[in-house]
């Protein structure tokens, strides 16, 4: 279905139009007006999305909302948009996320203020750019120019180990996908000169190609989402970003990379997946056990969910290479969750350092007592991601241990030890920061919080809840697509003698 009014495009150059307009201007304007227009464009974005979503034909497969027209004559590229179920919201996250992080930064943020927005709101629309892609080439464009913004949100506005941060995580995630443009551009060969992604996804590969393929893009994904043991410029990104910036690159950056998984490396080349399944649920599980022991010994809260991230996007990676509607559509529903709950997290994080200026749990203990109504919001997210029932959380996780089960029983029962890790570092963590007695003077002092704060956490909360109580219309929207994915990965591209 092609679009009557252009939203996907609307959604994407939005917010990079307000952006660059703060890039041009803002440092002429005064903060507030700076603050309102950062807001103004995040709102507009989302509010775009919302038509998407309502006009979505959740029983039919398919890319919908479609846009296309020739961006470049040679090599032959499209700007090419649609979303189908398994895109379709990530496009609203993103926006949501977004305004949040541009509530974040309110009054956290006072040096280079327009540039900071601006970065986000780049940002945001390259992210959504990466959703909406049909064209590969496109889609690469979006996927590497959301490095930049990020990068500069670490470098500039981080902490003290901001530059060495920045420039790892730049480093890891720029090499990776370079792997990945040399399969593109043999793939834009093997299709007869067409970066169209659904051409590619039925183009009959042989074996070799399909292996080298898969392997090129499991380097990029790997990395961006990122998988153990590709995972170490994680936590430092995290522990030095901006709260916002932590928000973000957990809420939505994580998932460009496990998006991939499903949109190139399952359909383009479904034998080697199959061939390399065994290893990916290895290494899933590892992040889902190892990791999550990691987080238990944490002192600092940041890289404390900053692991349990790690842990659980395992799930997710798990999801994809069960091979099971179940398995698929709880991953997709994981990667929704987590970004309510992981966002909601660094929030937290990032409203207590605002005030004390640590992250270390040492340092907390009885926040409860000066701060009521922000412990509320913090068990709640706190229990949303131990996988607490009418929560998020469990929506996803029960879906793919379920999927695993179905598959083999043992790696099933592996996979759940995640509830019983994230339940423990959670709330040890919750425990010690908020429970018990006021032992820190500075803590005797803090404040409850304000409107804003409320505000944006109260949002997650909405988020967190209502896909807790009812995922149906989340669940439903993807069907469709799901099952035309697994049937382009269940049929065999393998050509007897091909190279």
């Amino acid at each position: 279905m092609s679009s009557p009014f252009p939203w996907l495009s609307f959604a994407i150059w939005i917010p990079i139009v307000f952006g660059t307009y703060l890039l041009a201007v803002g440092r002429d304007r005064s903060p507030d007006v700076v603050r309102a227009v950062a807001l103004v464009g995040s709102l507009i974005s989302a509010l775009a999305t919302v038509p998407v979503v309502l006009g979505f034909d959740a029983a039919r497969g398919g890319l919908q909302w479609t846009e296309k027209v020739l961006w470049i004559s040679t090599p032959t590229a499209h700007y090419y948009l649609g979303v189908d179920g398994i895109s379709l919201w990530f496009v609203p996250l993103t926006a949501f996320i977004t305004v949040i992080a541009v509530l974040a930064g309110w009054k956290a943020i006072e040096e280079r203020l327009a540039q900071y927005y601006a970065a986000f709101l780049i940002l945001s629309g390259l992210m959504i750019g990466v959703f909406c892609a049909a064209d590969g080439l496109l889609f690469y464009v979006f996927f590497e120019g959301t490095l930049i913004p990020m990068y500069l949100i670490i470098g500039v506005w981080g902490g003290p180990n901001r530059v060495y941060a920045a420039i790892k995580f730049f480093l890891y995630t720029l090499l990776g996908s370079l792997l990945m443009l040399v399969a593109l551009v043999y793939l834009y060969q093997a299709s007869g000169g067409s970066f169209d992604i659904a051409t590619w996804q039925r183009l009959p590969l042989g074996h070799t190609p399909q292996v080298l393929l898969f392997l090129a893009f499991f380097a990029a994904f790997a990395v961006k989402v990122p998988m153990w043991p590709v995972h170490t410029w994680l936590p430092d990104a995290h522990v030095e970003a901006p709260t916002a910036g932590s928000v973000v690159l957990a809420a939505i950056m994580l998932k460009l990379g496990a998006y991939g998984f499903v949109r190139f490396s399952l359909p383009i080349a479904p034998d080697a997946a199959h061939e390399f399944a065994a290893p990916v649920m290895a290494i899933s599980l590892i992040a889902v056990v190892y990791v999550g022991f990691v987080a238990l010994v944490q002192t600092d809260m940041k890289k404390l969910v900053a692991y349990s991230s790690i842990a659980h996007m395992g799930f997710v990676t798990l999801g994809f290479f069960l091979f099971s509607s179940i398995g698929v559509e709880g991953a997709l529903a994981q990667m929704i969750s987590h970004g309510f709950i992981s966002g909601a997290m660094f929030l937290c994080i990032g409203v207590m350092y605002d005030r004390m200026h640590s992250r270390n749990i040492a340092d907390y203990g009885g926040v409860v007592n000066t701060m009521p109504r922000f412990a509320a919001f913090m068990m709640l997210f706190a229990m949303a991601n131990c996988g607490l029932p009418a929560t998020s959380g469990f929506v996803g996780e029960f879906l793919v241990i379920l999927g695993a089960v179905q598959f083999d029983f043992w790696i099933g029962a592996i996979a759940a030890t995640t509830m019983v890790l994230g339940a423990a570092y959670s709330l040890w963590m919750y425990k010690r920061v908020i429970f018990g007695d006021v032992a820190n003077p500075a803590v005797a002092k803090l404040q409850d919080i304000d409107g804003r704060e409320f505000l944006a956490l109260g949002l997650l909360a909405v988020a967190v809840l209502a896909m807790g109580v009812y995922p149906a219309p989340v669940i439903d929207a993807m069907h469709a697509s799901v099952t035309d994915l697994l049937a382009q990965v269940a049929h065999s591209k393998f050509l007897p003698g091909s190279l």
